[in-house]
């Protein structure tokens, strides 16, 4: 194997590779014996089908499987005898075919950037600490109230809380929704739902009005055509909706579950859901403050265009939940998403970093209880506990995070760290941060 090195980037490497065309034909003939003695065809006793039958059958086949694991192994040795670290993937180039009696083929790729010495000691962390109170109980009580309150259609201008049916269109450059007619849809004004857009224009305006207003359509808006768009919206008020509160009675308290329909019961399993969300909101705002002061010293750090540009289409997939996971994204999206995707690559290399340079490994009896908490959410958790035994792709998941936590915990314990005292509602407002 002959192995030649292009860089062609600061971080892109291209890798020209040869090989001998015998090893290819070589691999061919021992997959097409493989095969004659296992494969079964109508009109041929097994392991009695000829090899041109099966060359003419399945040569093809077997030609690209042999060729693709040749170039797989080949691969790998090539990187590892010039040392490098492939961050994704190669993009391969060849034709596959012998001349002078060799095969090659480039192989295109990014590698991992070199990383500083990262210094904890010299940032400044921000490590928020919260509690639920009783206020927060009860604004969950009345948030339950108001996700379970009855609609009835009432004669006045709607206002906020009011339920308001609308048939709309939205014309933006070269696009309609829909594509005829009008479109039916519901919002409740003022909870900051798909069409909360719509919110200033319908507030105080009643049934039957026509309305004719411009909308800036948020970046996770369902219709990808018209998400983090302006667009013209045509609309018309068929219907204004009264919401009524149910009371906190035994009724109400056991359609949650609660068996014995008290107050009190229901109160500390409102409180026990609220502190296992605020456990999971705590922990992510300190990664993102780690994260994001690791991310703003380091800033220089190289960045592989691939990991930055698969960040920032997680970050819009996540954004817009809706989308298909074939249709493409918007550019304008992605293109809004690298700064935040850029400073989410820094800081997940650098806290690998440390959490390697420190021997930082992952603490099992945290992987469980992470697991026990995610599987109390549900009627039957010992099912769901073994779901999560039995998929490697969920426990790695589970463990990165919980690694990822651990790292977060020892940069701020390490760090020139300040415990702030947030409230509730802080701690769970949406960040807009790099990690």
């Amino acid at each position: 194997m002959q192995v030649s090195l292009e860089n062609t980037g600061k971080l892109e490497r291209k890798l020209t590779v040869r090989f001998p065309a015998e090893q290819f034909e070589t691999k061919v003939r021992q997959r097409i014996a493989e095969l004659g003695r296992n494969v079964r065809l109508k009109g041929f006793r097994p392991g009695k089908v000829p090899v041109k039958v099966i060359e003419q059958r399945f040569g093809d086949q077997v030609r690209g499987e042999a060729l693709s694991d040749l170039v797989s192994s080949t691969f790998r040795d090539a990187v590892q005898q010039e040392k490098l670290q492939p961050v994704a993937n190669p993009s391969i180039d060849t034709d596959g075919k012998p001349k002078d009696g060799e095969i090659s083929y480039t192989a295109t790729f990014e590698v991992m950037p070199e990383l500083p010495t990262v210094d904890v000691a010299i940032l400044k962390i921000d490590r928020p600490r919260a509690e639920v109170g009783e206020a927060d109980i009860d604004k969950m009580i009345e948030t339950l109230r108001s996700q379970r309150r009855a609609f009835a259609k009432v004669d006045r201008a709607a206002v906020d809380a009011d339920m308001v049916i609308v048939d709309y269109t939205a014309q933006t450059e070269g696009f309609r929704h829909p594509a005829e007619g009008r479109e039916r849809a519901a919002t409740v004004i003022g909870t900051n739902g798909a069409l909360a857009v719509f919110d200033s224009a319908i507030r105080g305006h009643s049934a039957g009005e026509e309305l004719s207003f411009d909308a800036e359509f948020p970046p996770n808006f369902p219709i990808p055509q018209l998400a983090a768009r302006p667009a013209r919206v045509e609309l018309r008020i068929g219907e204004v909706q009264e919401g009524k509160l149910p009371p906190v009675d035994e009724t109400f308290i056991r359609n949650f579950g609660i068996s014995d329909g008290t107050l009190e019961t229901f109160r500390k399993e409102v409180q026990s859901n609220l502190e296992r969300e605020l456990d999971n909101a705590l922990r992510a705002r300190l990664r993102n403050e780690v994260g994001g002061k690791l991310a703003a010293t380091y800033a220089d750090v190289e960045v592989p265009k691939v990991l930055e540009n698969a960040e920032a289409e997680a970050l819009v997939r996540a954004a817009m939940g809706n989308l298909p996971s074939d249709q493409p994204i918007p550019a304008a999206a992605m293109e809004a998403a690298q700064a935040i995707a850029r400073q989410r690559v820094i800081a997940g290399l650098l806290l690998r970093q440390i959490a390697q340079s420190n021997n930082l490994r992952v603490d099992n009896r945290k992987v469980s209880d992470r697991i026990a908490k995610i599987a109390s959410t549900y009627e039957e958790p010992e099912q769901v506990v073994e779901l999560y035994r039995n998929n490697p792709q969920m426990m790695d998941n589970v463990r990165t995070s919980v690694l990822e936590d651990q790292v977060s915990e020892w940069v701020a314990d390490h760090a020139d760290t300040t415990d702030v005292t947030l409230g509730f509602d802080e701690v769970m407002r949406p960040q807009n941060t790099s990690s």
